[in-house]
């Protein structure tokens, strides 16, 4: 029988298992020839925007655990802007209880401050439109998938700040608390439409099992997104004109959306944001302007349908590879969407989101590896908030 505690010897397990080996045997070593009390210096190599309470809540768990403290100085504050190769962060405490823990705490924080920064990229980009995170999809599991909500929370909390409306929710309820909801939202996926067998039926299907709610439909299934968007709104005409329906638009980039080539996609941004294709720097925008896809043209010609047919009050909702960029060049043409689903705020060069840590004190004198001496503490400065 066990004399320890199975959720402490869990814990400890745990780390050991995940730790790289060096720093292991570092604990070992420091441990056999005597603890030191070390300052640690966390930072990116790139900008971010500091997100680090996943990263400082493990790190609480683990020192009480070990039934010790740490002083964790935060430099910047959650959703503060930090810059490349600025310490976000010192840790100061015994290098026994802090030198295997690296590896994890690394994890916890660097692709969380880049998603975020991403998510405020994307939000002030279009400042008046709604997003809906949805990573979770894309997630390599279940802690990925709570590191990117709260990364896009956190972003958008920034950019909020600054007058963006934002995201307001996400896809699904294990990380709606992020933003504040018991709930995610979303009404239909792909395969309902397949299992309908028509848009049109989707839809009733939809309000048929959830009445008076507002509906999102897709509808590209079938390549009939304007002309299936119009039926959608002739069968339930009272919804459209409350406001209630909205179309989401995910057409992949292997064609155009009905209706367009790229004669006509330039024609409609001729007629809408002539300045956007004078304005494009590279074939990838160009083909967010008038290409394959959700393109801002596509946008507008579903909005001047939709219009054209009597139904202004319908929504659009924009997806497929909605990132920085692509937000950027859709702000240009003032595509007008009204929200934005999308999980492109998780870093697509996972390089970039390497935290690194390096001890920057021991027993309180400043040493530090040659070359980053940006690292030290300026004149003992502490926390700037």
């Amino acid at each position: 029988m066990s004399g320890g505690n199975d959720k402490t010897d869990g814990l400890a397990a745990d780390i050991a298992a995940r730790t790289d080996s060096y720093f292991n045997r570092t604990k070992a070593i420091v441990a056999k020839f005597g603890d030191r009390r070390v300052t640690y210096a966390i930072f990116m190599r790139r900008p971010v925007i500091c997100a680090p309470k996943l990263m400082l809540d493990w790190l609480d768990l683990a020192m009480r655990d070990r039934a010790t403290k740490i002083e964790t100085d935060l430099i910047y504050r959650e959703g503060d802007w930090v810059g490349a190769g600025e310490p976000m962060l010192y840790l100061t405490g015994s290098m026994v209880h802090l030198s295997d823990l690296e590896t994890i705490l690394l994890q916890k924080l660097g692709a969380t401050c880049v998603a975020a920064h991403n998510a405020y990229q994307m939000s002030l980009a279009l400042p008046n439109v709604s997003f809906l995170a949805m990573d979770a999809r894309h997630c390599a599991g279940a802690e990925m998938q709570e590191m990117m909500a709260y990364a896009a929370s956190v972003g958008s909390t920034a950019a909020k700040r600054e007058g963006a409306v934002g995201f307001v929710g996400n896809a699904n309820d294990g990380t709606a608390h992020w933003f504040g909801s018991a709930k995610g939202f979303g009404t239909m996926p792909h395969s309902l439409i397949g299992y309908a067998g028509s848009t049109v039926r989707a839809a009733e299907m939809f309000v048929e099992t959830f009445p008076n709610e507002p509906v999102t439909v897709l509808v590209d299934y079938f390549g009939k997104e304007v002309s299936d968007a119009i039926a959608v709104c002739a069968r339930f005409p009272q919804m459209a004109a409350e406001g209630k329906l909205a179309f989401r638009l995910d057409t992949h980039g292997g064609r155009f959306l009905e209706g367009l080539d790229p004669a006509e996609s330039y024609a409609v941004l001729e007629r809408r944001a002539p300045g956007a294709i004078r304005r494009y720097r590279s074939e990838t925008e160009l083909r967010y302007l008038v290409g394959t896809g959700v393109s801002a043209a596509a946008i507008w010609f579903t909005r001047e349908a939709l219009d054209k047919a009597g139904y202004p009050k319908t929504r659009i909702v924009a997806s497929s590879g909605f990132g920085v960029d692509k937000c950027r060049v859709m702000a240009d043409a003032k595509a007008p969407i009204d929200i934005v689903g999308t999980g492109s705020f998780i870093p697509d060069s996972w390089h970039e989101t390497y935290a690194t840590a390096d001890i920057v004190e021991y027993d309180g004198a400043p040493m530090v590896k040659v070359g980053r001496e940006f690292l030290l503490r300026k004149n003992g400065a502490r926390r700037r908030h």
